[in-house]
């Protein structure tokens, strides 16, 4: 037979009432009674009916999170981050993958208000999409993550990416690197978008240099490889000095690239800049030059402003903040 809060109740020695407030809201009863209530909760293996509980409540204790791709370590980042401010409010994190397609997210979004999540963060796909301002005129709370959104309707929690790729190009720009090459895609990307914007208008403060646009078909290890097998397999003349990534994984692509063919030096032939400052730029066989985003903060952050009531004028309902520049090996030899 299975137990139930009267069963804690009576064990404990408490009320049914302080018992769902152990479980609801531990913060209104004093601690050595939360701890009384826990340990007999253990003992006999005790497990609440969360279903009968959300739909009492109207709400369940988790948080919904959508990304591009969670196989790229800049997204885990961003989901400890979130993680660690849901927890703090007795909350868990529920996570999808969108793997860039709107298909994929629409199911998450569908998912998640059937759970009835507190809220949702999401890495949009597109985001002119309209889903989102229903979900949250539905009720439920939305939060763009990496993706700005200057309109204020909806809240959000991202990099000033433009300046971020201004920085990476500006940088190659002033170590003399003249025949630069930007290598990101789908070009629907946001983020892929603005960063190449950024390194256009570095590049446009300088005569004497170009930047060509190499596509890719994702922002994976794999596009990357192959992109830089292409660029290796072209005329020493027709090289780029300098290459820009949308991302650290197309970066190191590359890089594995460069190191198999062994036809090119990286700094000495092809300086290599990335974006995300994930782990594995500094411990890439040549340590990577990054552009670094807080992507754990940005987690926090974002989840943080879920829980803040929409209606009240001092919450920040638009939160940008500024990359900054990893300089290594890959750049500077």
């Amino acid at each position: 037979m299975a137990v139930g809060v009267k069963d804690v109740a009576a064990a404990a020695g408490v009320s049914v009432g302080t018992v769902s407030n152990v479980l609801n809201q531990p913060e209104k009863v004093a601690p050595a009674t939360v701890e009384k209530v826990q340990r007999v909760i253990d003992e006999l293996g005790f497990v609440r009916n969360d279903a009968a509980r959300q739909l009492r409540a109207g709400r369940s204790r988790s948080v919904g999170l959508i990304v591009l791709d969670i196989g790229n370590p800049f997204f885990a980042q961003v989901a400890r981050g979130a993680e660690a401010r849901a927890q703090e409010a007795g909350l868990s994190v529920l996570m999808g993958s969108s793997d860039e397609s709107t298909e994929r997210e629409s199911r998450y979004l569908d998912l998640f208000r059937e759970q009835r999540v507190n809220g949702v963060l999401v890495t949009p796909v597109d985001e002119g999409r309209a889903a989102y301002a229903r979900l949250a005129a539905a009720g439920v709370p939305v939060v763009l993550l990496d993706r700005d959104a200057p309109d204020g309707v909806l809240g959000s929690v991202s990099v000033d990416d433009v300046e971020g790729g201004h920085l990476a190009a500006a940088h190659l720009l002033e170590l003399g690197r003249r025949a630069l090459a930007f290598v990101g895609g789908p070009d629907s990307l946001r983020q892929v978008a603005d960063r190449l914007e950024g390194a256009r208008r570095a590049v446009r403060g300088f005569a004497d240099a170009r930047l060509e646009v190499v596509g890719v078909p994702a922002l994976s290890v794999l596009s990357g490889r192959e992109a830089g097998e292409r660029i290796a397999a072209r005329s020493r003349e027709d090289w780029p000095d300098a290459i820009f990534c949308a991302n650290d994984l197309v970066a190191v692509g590359i890089l594995q690239a460069f190191a198999l063919t062994g036809a090119v030096r990286v700094p000495e032939d092809i300086a290599l800049i990335g974006y995300d400052d994930i782990d594995f730029a500094a411990a890439a066989v040549v340590p990577l030059t990054s552009v670094r985003q807080p992507a754990w903060q940005m987690g926090y952050t974002a989840v943080d402003m879920l829980l803040r009531d929409p209606d009240d004028v001092q919450v920040e309902r638009r939160v940008r903040y500024r990359p900054e520049l990893a300089v290594r090996t890959s750049t500077t030899g």
